[in-house]
């Protein structure tokens, strides 16, 4: 499909989806919201890319909804513009709900955050796996001063992100948070100045592609990511399943001789 509101491009076996509204600092709208959908659906489905990245063009990443869009909405319009696909009977339908459905995505999805990420952007990025971010960007939650709530599954994910008492924190208050801060409570993984954040996070992005196993990558996102759910029994056992698999693999058996005969690895796509 045509995009409206993203950018679209595969470089090194990595996507990258730009959101590209930035006179409006990328406020998100529903189309910017079906494109990037279905960016990642096309991302996931291509077996020549096996890393995402998100990120946004100009100064931020997304300042959230957009407010012209939020003072003209009809809470009944809520339920009549759903974009959800159908049912998947083989995912875990926590993440088939309309934004939370990263987890799903068995790529890892790096959030490149360029600058402001507040609101519903704010919430994408924390749907992202690995958050990089600009020295210079700035966080807020939001909702509560707009007369909202924790929105789009935030209340369940930011917890387990930054910890209960700093959630609780950052979404009473919506207030702005510094990019020092959010690393040292865990909300970004790195900071860059500006200038190399693009460099520094398609080099790991590269690393990624070019070294580790997709299969892997693959079932440890998912691991992660089905713990919530699971006792640690459950999880052991799930783990060993999936060990005697790996062990039985080519990527196995590739990951070893490229060891030895120290040089990069073929791994199968996934």
């Amino acid at each position: 499909m045509a995009y409206e509101q993203i950018l679209y491009s595969v470089e090194d076996r990595i996507a990258t989806i730009t959101l590209n509204r930035p006179d409006r600092m990328n406020a998100w709208t529903s189309i910017m919201e079906r494109d990037v959908r279905d960016a990642m659906d096309k991302a996931a489905a291509d077996k020549d890319v096996r890393v995402i990245v998100l990120t946004g063009a100009g100064r931020g990443f997304c300042a959230g909804a957009d407010m012209d869009a939020l003072k003209t909405l009809d809470p009944d319009d809520i339920k009549r513009r759903d974009v959800l696909p159908a049912y998947d009977m083989n995912r875990r339908g926590d993440w088939q709900t309309r934004n939370g459905y990263y987890p799903s995505i068995p790529k890892p999805v790096i959030g490149m955050l360029n600058g402001a990420t507040a609101g519903i952007g704010l919430v994408h990025a924390l749907y992202c796996d690995i958050r990089f971010a600009a020295d210079s960007a700035v966080f807020t939650t939001a909702f509560a001063r707009r007369g909202l709530i924790a929105e789009h599954g935030i209340s369940w994910m930011l917890p387990r992100i930054v910890g209960h008492a700093n959630a609780l924190d950052l979404l009473m208050s919506a207030r702005r948070v510094q990019a020092d801060e959010a690393l040292r409570m865990g909300l970004v993984n790195r900071l860059y100045p500006l200038d190399q954040l693009r460099e520094q996070t398609m080099a790991y992005a590269r690393d990624l592609a070019d070294y580790v196993a997709p299969a892997s990558m693959s079932v440890i996102k998912r691991q992660l990511y089905e713990v919530p759910f699971q006792t640690m029994a459950e999880a052991t056992a799930d783990a060993n399943r999936e060990m005697m698999v790996s062990l039985a693999s080519a990527d196995f058996k590739e990951g070893v001789s490229s060891f030895v005969e120290k040089r990069k690895p073929k791994f199968a796509s996934v």
